[in-house]
């Protein structure tokens, strides 16, 4: 039995799409940390210094009264915090990754309208009775054979 268990582990675990899945986790780990780093090391610090030089790091409240100068300082302290700076700098990130993650679909989505929407190449098309080969349909005569053929789309004969 624990054969049987671990062979159909190993078919599911070595599906393609289970590796497709894992790369992408991968990737938007990665990805997450880069947006994180833009927003810690880009965009909070120019906002800011626009707000009065203050640190969304250090932006938060104690909860048991006491006053302390930094973040850091309250944690030395086992001191309860609610840290609303970086809840701040959370909600950029969840929001700049949200953003890049509604562009991405909405491309892939584009394309694939655009796959769906091609005409058949063959819908304007006939078969010759004499050389087989594929004619216009509104064709009266086979370009290869010079066959005459009765033409469907506007009649003819």
């Amino acid at each position: 039995m624990k054969a049987t268990v671990w062979k159909e582990f190993k078919e599911f675990a070595m599906k393609g799409n289970m590796i497709d899945l894992a790369i992408g986790v991968i990737v938007g780990g990665a990805f997450g940390k880069v947006v994180t780093s833009i927003v810690n090391d880009l965009v909070m610090p120019p906002i800011g210094l626009l707000l009065g030089r203050v640190k969304f790091q250090d932006l938060f409240i104690s909860l048991d009264g006491r006053s302390f100068a930094t973040l850091e300082d309250a944690k030395k302290a086992s001191a309860p915090t609610l840290n609303y700076g970086l809840f701040i700098s959370t909600m950029l990130d969840f929001l700049i990754i949200s953003f890049v993650i509604f562009i991405a679909v909405k491309q892939l989505n584009r394309l694939r309208k655009k796959e769906e929407a091609k005409p058949d190449p063959k819908a304007g098309l006939q078969e010759c009775p004499e050389c087989l080969s594929e004619i216009p349909k509104k064709a009266i005569r086979c370009k290869y054979c010079s066959a005459i053929v009765k033409a469907q789309a506007n009649g003819q004969a």
